[in-house]
């Protein structure tokens, strides 16, 4: 396995066998099994796997939320190697945003709602530092999960309307066994809030459940799922919602197919999860 730190490093070992297939897998860092799982189906599709491992400042609108976003470069390397991954892209944010960088990338629409309702200019952070790892990797596929699911629009609407030679791959949402989501947040969680994180899976799971017992209005779904997190008292909800799993606008009355969502705060610990219904 290969750790670089530059472009042209990273280049010149992508070009050294041009035939290859290559899957990419963006990440923070701080990896869990969820970035392992998306390693896994890279490995399974391609003859080669790259990951990045990069925490981008330009997708925090919070300057706390950045500093205390765990990192551990030197776990994360061990990892991947026990992974068998080919090339592991960790720039400094120096290279990935020399002082001179004035380039960014906006995705409309579907950035508004939702997190981008709440995280001002987080999906343009997104948006352009993931252009710059497919313009630099040029990966055959790319590896996200269905967790961050605002995300997988946002990417797939960018990659359509900029014509990026790649296919984006989403995978499922990967789990505790008592069904929180992975997150490299779950880390700031103590004990007792750790337990009160749940909530969003019982809340998501009740949704679904009433969405599959045929009761399918919007309205009563969003309600289901802001009762059960308000009525945990660690819990601060900052939004539940029912939209369309492509343009996400909210939807109401009888929904067939939806994108059921949240972000919750979890004492000072922000988390999102989300569920589909009326999916093939």
């Amino acid at each position: 396995m290969q750790v670089v730190q530059t472009i042209d490093e990273v280049r010149a070992i992508r070009r050294a066998d041009p035939l290859a297939s290559w899957g990419l897998v963006p990440t923070m860092g701080a990896l869990h099994e969820g970035h392992l799982s998306l390693v896994r189906q890279a490995r399974q599709e391609n003859d080669r796997v790259a990951v990045s491992v990069f925490v981008n400042p330009k997708q925090f609108n919070n300057p706390d939320d950045l500093a205390r976003y765990p990192r551990d470069l030197e776990r994360d390397i061990a990892l991947l190697e026990r992974e068998g991954v080919d090339l592991v892209w960790a720039p400094t944010e120096a290279i990935m945003y020399p002082p001179d960088f004035q380039t960014t990338v906006t995705v409309a629409e579907v950035a508004k709602p939702l997190e981008g309702a709440y995280r001002p200019g987080h999906f343009q952070g997104v948006a352009t530092v993931v252009a710059k790892l497919f313009n630099v990797v040029e990966p055959t596929r790319a590896y996200f999960g269905q967790k961050d699911a605002q995300q997988v629009v946002v990417i797939r609407q960018m990659v359509r309307d900029l014509g990026f030679n790649l296919e984006v791959r989403v995978c499922p949402t990967v789990r505790e066994p008592d069904g929180l989501a992975l997150s490299s947040r779950n880390a700031l969680l103590n004990p007792a809030e750790r337990e009160a994180a749940t909530v969003l899976f019982r809340a998501l799971s009740a949704a679904v459940e009433e969405w599959q017992d045929g009761w399918r209005e919007a309205q009563h779904l969003r309600e289901i799922m802001a009762d059960i997190i308000e009525a945990e008292r660690l819990a601060r909800l900052e939004y539940v919602s029912v939209a369309d799993p492509v343009t996400l606008a909210e939807l109401e009355g009888d929904v067939e197919r939806a994108l059921l969502s949240m972000a919750v705060y979890i004492g000072d610990v922000r988390l999102i999860d989300n569920m589909l219904v009326g999916e093939e």
